[in-house]
């Protein structure tokens, strides 16, 4: 599937609710922390889905990856962050808080590292670099993986071709 927009794609969407869900709990008049901390958390949360974003409007595949393995270690900050927050006794109270908010900012961190494998993996170089016959060759290759998956998709479940392409997926 391709995104035409940054606010769209699953990751990104993950991402602002985790900075979403971190601002709550920082703004929460119970929680207490230092200054500092409340704001290093707030700043790594907001980067990971501005990463993606940023990545996303660049252009190339390579931009792309910079900013996604960005945001995937700013992904890590926030966990780090909440990991000695979980430890603070002043914190108990936000332990379950504390313990989603990681499960949150791990799973923006596997799929930015998905993404990233299967661009790795990918021709593509990034919309700035299509042009007229870029284009052409691209929808080419995308009908006939289409036609390919129909073709495929017809055959008899136990068919050994069937069988191949199940197996190479996995």
């Amino acid at each position: 599937m391709t995104y035409q927009r940054f606010e769209d794609l699953p990751v990104w969407q993950e991402a602002i609710r985790l900075a979403g869900v971190v601002y709550d709990l920082t703004e929460d008049m119970d929680f207490k922390c230092s200054r500092s901390l409340r704001d290093q958390l707030e700043r790594a949360a907001l980067s990971v889905s501005n990463n993606i974003a940023e990545g996303f409007e660049r252009g190339t595949t390579k931009e792309l990856l910079a900013f996604l393995y960005i945001a995937r270690g700013s992904a890590g900050e926030v966990r780090s962050m909440l990991c000695f927050m979980e430890k603070r006794e002043s914190l108990q109270n936000f332990k379950s808080q504390i313990s989603n908010l990681k499960s949150a900012a791990e799973s923006c961190s596997r799929q930015l590292r998905a993404w990233a494998g299967s661009l790795q993996d990918s021709d593509i170089t990034g919309p700035r670099h299509l042009n007229q016959s870029t284009r052409r060759a691209q929808e080419q290759k995308q009908k006939a993986a289409a036609m390919q998956k129909r073709l495929l998709g017809s055959l008899p479940p136990d068919h050994p071709l069937r069988k191949n392409a199940v197996e190479s997926q996995i």
